[in-house]
């Protein structure tokens, strides 16, 4: 069974060609704090959330709201 991921921080960051430790670095948290966003193991902060967004060039709906499914 296909699990939908907790959001779209990784395929948007695949997207933009950035890696984890210059994701992290732009937004100043460590990589481990990336790749935990990621697995869906640590629910960023709505400032940590919003800086994220803005890197990745999303709204905050896209990365980490319903609308991840379809865009």
């Amino acid at each position: 069974m296909d699990e939908k991921p907790p959001n779209s921080v990784r395929r948007w960051r695949r997207w933009n060609d950035i890696s984890q430790s210059e994701l992290a670095e732009k937004v100043a948290v460590s990589r481990q704090t990336i790749a935990n966003i990621e697995k869906g193991n640590y629910s960023p902060s709505v400032h940590l959330a919003l800086e994220i967004c803005q890197v990745l060039g999303k709204s905050v709906e896209q990365i980490f709201g319903k609308e991840q499914e379809t865009q």
